[in-house]
């Protein structure tokens, strides 16, 4: 049954190659996201607003949710957490200024899905859930997180709250943070949800940030969270299918269709057997391809 919900969860989900944070307060960056060629803007409510600016950033993050104009970029509002006094504010406001998605933070157990799901549920709301993971419980309770509702899409790692709390150390090549990047992405994959990597904080180190969106998409990350727009570009570039995968790709799916006009189940491309398994993966990197280059 988990494959089956994969399968239909994961169908069609759009290019989140790079996912840009916005502090909530930053006019001038909510306008000049409309001109940058991320896939994904993030409105923050959380860490970057201080406590006296929380309701007005809500209130100007709903009006340019409002506005639009952002093309058909994901449009993602991170709220504060359900224990502090904004939380319901927050998501209320994000669900009824159209959000695509809404940004749980410090996700540690199934219920703060669930009662966040029921709360959109009664507001007919459109917005997904996606959720922050950087608590070690989050991650260790991961699979019963990923099942808790319909809404929920995707996780995003958090590893600056993560590393602290476990007391270990972020910087490159992230060892002491392999087996929870691992996890979730695991875990994601399970359940039909999309997982993005953590921030780079460093934004001028390129080079640095380079060699993290390689690892990132090596462990098997849909892309990266991002805090300056400088990032956008090698994100895009590193999350994104090459020339020669799509190309492979598209060789698999014809062998495959080709042997079953001939009513065989399987196929053989260049003495390697092709199943319906290695069919739905060519398809769905295919598909990641055309939305990429269709989105320009």
């Amino acid at each position: 049954m988990a494959a089956e919900n994969a399968a239909t969860k994961s169908a069609g989900a759009p290019p989140r190659r790079s996912c840009l944070y916005m502090p909530g307060t930053n006019a001038r960056a909510h306008d000049k996201a409309r001109e940058l060629a991320c896939d994904v803007l993030i409105f923050d409510l959380e860490d970057s607003v201080a406590p006296e600016a929380k309701a007005g950033a809500r209130d100007a993050i709903a009006a340019r949710l409002d506005a639009g104009g952002y093309g058909g970029r994901e449009l993602v509002v991170r709220v504060n957490h359900a224990d502090t006094i904004w939380g319901a504010d927050d998501l209320a406001a994000a669900a009824r200024a159209g959000a695509d998605a809404i940004l749980l933070p410090k996700v540690t157990t199934p219920e703060e899905i669930r009662a966040a799901g029921d709360v959109l549920d009664a507001l007919g709301a459109k917005a997904r859930l996606w959720a922050m993971m950087e608590t070690a419980r989050g991650v260790l309770d991961a699979p019963v997180i990923a099942g808790a509702h319909p809404r929920l899409a995707l996780f995003a790692m958090g590893l600056e709250d993560f590393a602290k709390e476990l007391h270990a150390d972020n910087a490159p090549p992230r060892t002491a943070m392999l087996y929870a990047l691992e996890r979730v992405v695991l875990v994601a994959r399970a359940y039909g949800l999309g997982v993005l990597d953590g921030v780079y904080p460093a934004f001028n180190d390129d080079e640095g940030f380079a060699a993290a969106c390689a690892q990132g998409a090596q462990l098997g990350f849909d892309g990266k969270q991002l805090i300056h727009p400088r990032q956008v570009s090698a994100a895009n570039a590193a999350f994104a299918p090459s020339a020669e995968a799509v190309a492979e790709a598209r060789r698999i799916i014809a062998a495959f269709e080709a042997a079953r006009a001939e009513g065989a189940g399987i196929a053989v491309l260049d003495g390697r057997m092709i199943e319906a398994l290695h069919v739905a993966e060519a398809r769905a990197l295919v598909a990641t391809a055309e939305a990429i280059a269709a989105r320009g």
